[in-house]
């Protein structure tokens, strides 16, 4: 059976369920289906985490833009850009936890682990942009997120700081 696993997933993954269906418990491949419920649960959280870095990524650049750099005429097409990216973000991970209820209890964790890396891509995404006495840091923002997951997934809050779009 675990030379299915290797060879044909989908047709081992249909024996898995069609063994489960019938009780045929003593037949099942326990160690690939172990593993593959293991990543599954792993998968959810890691995609939550990915819209969570990418969300917190852009947020942290608009914030940036409109306090410190407050480039009128980039400003209003740059933000508009990233509006977008954020509204995809936010859409993602209203899906993904109406589909996995389960996440909704690890978003705070989720929230932990992506601070520091969409903290890392906006740096590294705006020093491609900014002069070079402008270059931002790892101080360049706080070391902990700034705003609460509800504030994040709000679709009507955005960091303009004054900015009018």
């Amino acid at each position: 059976m675990s030379d299915l696993y290797e060879t044909d997933y989908h047709q081992w993954l249909s024996n898995q369920v069609a063994l489960l269906r019938n009780h045929h418990f003593d037949q099942l491949d326990l160690e690939n289906l172990l593993e593959d419920l293991e990543l599954g649960i792993k998968q959810g959280l890691r995609e939550l985490e990915h819209f969570l870095i990418n969300l917190i990524h852009h947020l942290l650049k608009m914030d940036y833009q409109t306090t410190v750099l407050r480039d009128t005429v980039a400003t209003e097409r740059v933000l508009k850009g990233w509006m977008v990216t954020i509204n995809t973000s936010r859409n993602g991970i209203t899906w993904l936890l109406e589909k996995n209820h389960s996440l909704n209890r690890r978003i705070e964790d989720a929230l932990g682990e992506a601070y520091p890396k969409g903290k890392k891509e906006a740096i590294e995404a705006m020093n491609i942009y900014v002069n070079k006495n402008q270059r931002l840091d790892n101080n360049s923002f706080p070391d902990e997120c700034p705003w609460s997951y509800d504030q994040l997934i709000n679709k009507d809050w955005y960091p303009l700081n004054g900015v009018e779009l």
